[in-house]
């Protein structure tokens, strides 16, 4: 006698087949979705990388700061990066120039082109003068301020004339070397040490950023990855409140290097963006390793400053000198342009 058929088991029978169908067609899709179509070039992680905690970063900032005067011969080359914001930059001509520094936070540089002076600048550390010598009669000037204050650029005063392109170019130097404040450049060339004992605040963390490749054999256009620790100087907490003082970038591909310092005003902004590169033995008797080349960016002020040193075993370390030599002088009778004076009228109009 045939067994009845059995309705509930026929429809477990067809649930089991129907579901044993989705899992297999769900799995094929996942395989598709996960399985590589192509490989694309990725940029490479250089290595290899140093450890260090933050007592070793400190240290290293700290190395860079020991040397207490300098004294040389360099190279200057100015970028006016007013058009950034279009993607357009001017690039002035390069020029000479005969650095003095102590500190803290004194200057003297001479600025020249085919040995003829273009512009001297001083600042004692709370005062500054620079003094314009070429251009046109109303070109010339004897401009001076005080470093803690913000001031607007100065324009050119010039008039356009039909001159070579060579002398366009000399004037264009000269005007946007006139706009330089001798202050920007102490910190940079000078840096300030890490103090703990200040009352600051430090925080070390890890970053990776894709860069150009600089390795010789690396191609056009290729990219890789450098790994860099970022030492972060907070202010003391005010209100519950701090505050990014400076940050301090680390170099770690085959050990650690300083390699960036941007600094930051009340409100949060990047004031001085600084980078170091190509570290030297400076000096011939007294010798340190320094970078011997600083490229620094100003980014409300609108320019980009690159400045090399000539021949760093020739520069002279740790010299004293008397504070009168940073005192720049108008010898030669320019007309002034007193920056307080004229922000005062501005204040009061």
């Amino acid at each position: 006698m045939p067994k009845p058929f059995n309705v509930n088991r026929s429809h477990v029978l067809r649930a089991a087949v129907l579901l044993f169908l989705v899992t297999a067609v769900l799995l094929n899709s996942a395989c598709s979705l996960f399985r590589a179509s192509k490989r694309v070039q990725v940029p490479q992680l250089l290595e290899p990388l140093a450890d260090a905690n933050k007592d070793r970063l400190i240290q290293e900032a700290n190395r860079l700061s020991t040397t207490k005067s300098l004294h040389g011969r360099i190279d200057i080359q100015f970028e006016d990066t007013s058009f950034a914001a279009v993607g357009l930059a001017d690039k002035y001509r390069q020029v000479d120039g005969t650095i003095t520094m102590q500190r803290p936070g004194r200057i003297y540089l001479v600025i020249q082109f085919s040995f003829v002076d273009l512009v001297e600048m001083a600042s004692d550390g709370e005062h500054f003068a620079v003094a314009v010598f070429q251009g046109e009669e109303k070109y010339k000037r004897f401009v001076k301020g005080t470093n803690s204050a913000v001031y607007q650029k100065l324009e050119d005063q010039s008039q356009p004339t039909n001159t070579k392109d060579g002398n366009k170019s000399e004037k264009k130097t000269v005007s946007a070397l006139s706009n330089l404040r001798p202050q920007h450049l102490t910190d940079a060339l000078m840096i300030r040490p890490i103090d703990p004992t200040t009352g600051n605040i430090y925080a070390q963390s890890e970053y990776f950023q894709e860069e150009p490749d600089p390795r010789p054999q690396a191609k056009k256009e290729s990219r890789v990855l450098r790994g860099y620790y970022l030492l972060e100087e907070l202010s003391p907490p005010a209100n519950n409140e701090s505050r990014v003082l400076r940050r301090f970038w680390f170099d770690r591909v085959n050990g650690i290097r300083l390699a960036r310092i941007q600094s930051y005003d009340d409100r949060g902004l990047l004031v001085t963006d600084v980078s170091y590169f190509n570290e030297r033995v400076f000096g011939e008797n007294t010798t340190a390793s320094l970078p011997s080349r600083v490229v620094i960016t100003r980014p409300q002020d609108q320019y980009k400053l690159s400045i090399s040193y000539q021949e760093p075993t020739s520069v002279q370390l740790n010299k004293p000198y008397k504070p009168e030599v940073f005192v720049l002088q108008n010898k030669r009778q320019l007309p002034e342009v007193d920056l307080d004076a004229q922000k005062r009228i501005t204040a009061n109009q």
